[in-house]
């Protein structure tokens, strides 16, 4: 199946992602903030980044914006999973690169899908 990288400063929400994903059949590496994460997103190949968007030292919209930058990274889908529902930030955030957008707390199955229907594993 996919190898999934999930940035997000809470190692609930994390746990929470491989709890849902690993049964699945998925490998899901772990990162707690932007810099942690496009540093892991420039060390291993992914199908599928899912990033928070507020985190500290490096937020998600920043961590987009440099793994866009990237050429290993044009066609692999970034989901944010965020608390953040304002209309403004997801039109940003889709001008910076993201593909989707699911909003906390998420419902398992529904993740499930949006990881489904992204990846082509």
């Amino acid at each position: 199946m996919a190898t999934i990288l999930t940035v997000d400063d809470s190692p609930s929400i994390r746990q929470m992602i491989k709890l849902v994903l690993g049964p699945a059949g998925h490998a899901v590496v772990e990162a707690g903030d932007g810099s942690e994460g496009l540093s892991k997103a420039k060390a291993q190949n992914f199908d599928l980044v899912i990033t928070d968007l507020n985190m500290p030292v490096m937020n998600g919209m920043q961590m987009i914006k440099a793994l866009r930058a990237l050429p290993s990274f044009v066609g692999i889908p970034i989901v944010f999973l965020t608390t953040e529902s304002d209309d403004a930030v997801k039109q940003e955030a889709k001008a910076a690169g993201a593909t989707g957008w699911i909003t906390k707390p998420f419902k398992p199955e529904q993740l499930l899908a949006v990881v489904a229907k992204l990846v082509r594993a």
